[in-house]
């Protein structure tokens, strides 16, 4: 049986995956996740839970608290070791949006799925690049991985496998 989503429900998923390619396209250009994006990514996802899925606004809201406070917590970690920024404050409030959209139970699943995807596109860049030089310095967009993972982890939520049926893998 095939559920169509209603009319409402195709909004905010349009609203959700342009902002997300758009989120991507600037931080591979720029190196930048703007505010007014994120946040709005981040509202999008409150509002589509308050009008569309009530039942699940404060996972909702959960899952933008933790989102948000896992990369900065990891953030910290590593500045106190390096003594250096290791990811952008617009990557946490990225992470936040999406914990707003899917729910804290995903969170994990986001943040495994941009980190392999981190790892494809560090393999692919120290292919790309004659000198390897530089590497491990050279800071590289972890926007689009999320949005990759925030895309995945949507699909497989919405469709035909629950990605919250497979934490027992984790």
């Amino acid at each position: 049986m095939v559920i169509h989503p209603s009319l409402p429900t195709l909004a905010f998923i349009f609203v959700y995956v342009a902002l997300l390619l758009r989120l991507s396209w600037i931080d591979v250009r720029q190196r930048l996740l703007p505010d007014y994006l994120n946040y709005s990514l981040l509202w999008s996802g409150l509002l589509f839970h308050v009008f569309i899925s009530p039942h699940s606004l404060a996972s909702a809201v959960t899952g933008a608290v933790v989102g948000y406070l896992s990369l900065w917590s990891l953030f910290w970690c590593y500045f106190f070791v390096r003594k250096c920024a290791g990811i952008g404050y617009g990557d946490m409030k990225l992470l936040a949006a999406l914990g707003a959209w899917h729910g804290w139970q995903t969170l994990p699943w986001l943040v495994l799925i941009a980190a392999l995807c981190g790892l494809v596109m560090a393999g692919i860049t120290k292919f790309w690049r004659a000198s390897s030089d530089g590497l491990f310095t050279t800071p590289l967009p972890f926007g689009p991985c999320l949005a990759i993972a925030g895309g995945v982890t949507g699909w497989f939520n919405h469709f035909p496998l629950k990605v919250n049926d497979l934490n027992w893998l984790l």
